[in-house]
């Protein structure tokens, strides 16, 4: 069966395709429509989305917010350094990676700001860091002060004062994610106001996205691959929701991966969804069932990742990986500020 090796979900980007900044308006990013019944391929533009939602579905988004995790400081040497912060321990600790990792052994400290220093404590199991923050006043004022907005690796470019809006959608609340949920990036307060208007639902859903979401699969079989763990929570008001959504015959629209897989760690055998908070490590991928979402919006991505695996399990390995070529062919912008695709 296709769709169980990593090799499978390799293909060849030409470079100038990956997106280094956004488009000027948020829903005039390009929209690829991928018909599951027929295999059938549509090109349309994000604003369109309003036309293709009936009234009674519900779209999923997810609230999280980027906060600016990227710390570049000085070492007590002088040199430069970078501490990247990953998770949130309490007291002021915090699991991070680090640069350069072999310079940065415990003990050392990198000065960030006056009055804001990061001392390396241990190193993990997985080779990265745990720090503590040494700030005078908020410490999380003193990181959206100081911090750098943590673009995607393949974005060639250091982060400028416009990526603080645009790397963010305009519904996000809750601080938490080290990168954005970027199928959200799309929407417009205007477009989600004609959804509303069009009598669709709107769910909230919250997973904080790490830094592994970027991690290609390295294994060959990916029964083997170990999936990094991310906190989510949906409420007791969203599962009812949902639930009645699906009572009255509505379709369940999942704005991005981070969504589908927070709904998919919360429904059970029945399609019902339970309210729960915690970590989920659930990777998505042929031939897994999808009980949870009936329609995915989403990015372009990364060979080898996981969210493509995850498409793949929503269209169908065969129809995802031919969406992938129609959409180098037609010249769709990848990744992160790139052009969405809608699974229907």
């Amino acid at each position: 069966m296709k769709g169980l090796r990593a090799s499978d979900y390799e293909f060849v980007l030409p470079e100038g395709r990956i997106a280094q900044s956004p488009v000027e308006r948020r829903d005039a990013s390009r929209l690829m429509v991928v018909h599951r019944d027929t295999g059938a391929i549509e090109h349309r533009r994000f604003a369109d989305l309003a036309s293709l939602i009936p009234s009674g579905d519900a779209l999923v988004l997810n609230t999280t917010r980027v906060f600016r995790a990227r710390l570049l400081g000085t070492r007590d040497s002088g040199a430069s350094a970078e501490i990247f912060l990953l998770r949130h321990h309490g007291d002021g600790r915090w699991e991070a990676m680090v640069h350069p990792g072999g310079k940065l052994k415990p003990g050392r400290t990198v000065h960030i700001a006056p009055g804001f220093d990061v001392i390396v404590e241990d190193v993990t199991e997985r080779r990265t860091r745990l720090v503590r923050l040494v700030v005078k006043g908020d410490e999380m004022k003193m990181i959206e002060a100081h911090g750098h907005v943590p673009l995607p690796p393949y974005i060639a470019r250091a982060d400028a004062g416009a990526d603080v809006e645009r790397y963010q959608t305009v519904y996000a609340r809750q601080s938490g994610s080290v990168a954005a949920p970027t199928a959200g990036l799309h929407f417009t307060p205007e477009l989600l106001a004609a959804l509303d208007a069009n009598g669709v639902e709107r769910a909230e859903v919250l997973l904080h996205v790490g830094a592994g979401t970027f991690k290609p699969v390295e294994v060959e079989h990916l029964a083997e691959h170990v999936m990094h763990e991310e906190w989510y929570r949906v409420t007791p008001d969203t599962a009812a929701q949902l639930n009645a959504v699906r009572e009255l015959g509505g379709k369940v629209w999942c704005v991005g991966t981070t969504s589908l897989r927070t709904l998919e760690s919360v429904v059970d055998d029945r399609g019902v969804f339970h309210a729960f908070d915690g970590e989920t490590k659930i990777f998505i991928h042929p031939p897994y069932h999808l009980r949870s979402a009936d329609r995915l919006v989403t990015n372009f991505h990364l060979p080898r990742s996981t969210l493509l695996m995850l498409v793949s399990a929503m269209a169908g390995y065969d129809l995802a990986m031919e969406a992938y070529r129609v959409a180098i062919a037609e010249g769709y912008r990848f990744y992160s500020y790139g052009d969405a695709m809608v699974i229907i």
